[in-house]
């Protein structure tokens, strides 16, 4: 009797074709990670109720032009997500819904940004 070969599991199949595809960095070539991230600048955090029928807001500002509006709405969609808040992401700046500026100081130095509270 002949034994029929063991087939091979998805993994090993992954780990052969990745063996062999050539590794290619996403950056382009001399710039290192770092310098692919825009800087903020330092952001202010401010309590505000003006405007919003009484119901306390956190707005965080200050962001530069080099600083991407989609890096913007991913941050604050997880500051959201971290704080179990409301919010929303206009004109540069992040409104998150509450007095949040202890949680958004410490998030976003955390995170490596410069902030101050307003």
């Amino acid at each position: 009797m002949s034994k029929k070969p063991e087939p091979q599991s998805w993994q090993d199949s992954l780990k052969a074709l990745l063996a062999n595809a050539p590794v290619e960095d996403a950056l382009p070539s001399g710039e290192t990670h770092e310098e692919t991230k825009a800087d903020p600048g330092r952001l202010d955090i401010i309590y505000e109720r003006k405007g919003r029928a009484g119901k306390p807001a956190t707005i965080i500002s200050g962001f530069t032009d080099e600083f991407p509006d989609s890096e913007i709405e991913d941050l604050a969609a997880a500051m959201k997500k971290s704080m179990g808040c409301g919010g929303s992401c206009r004109g540069g700046e992040i409104l998150l819904q509450g007095d949040r500026r202890n949680q958004a100081m410490q998030y976003l130095t955390k995170s490596g940004f410069k902030a101050r509270i307003i």
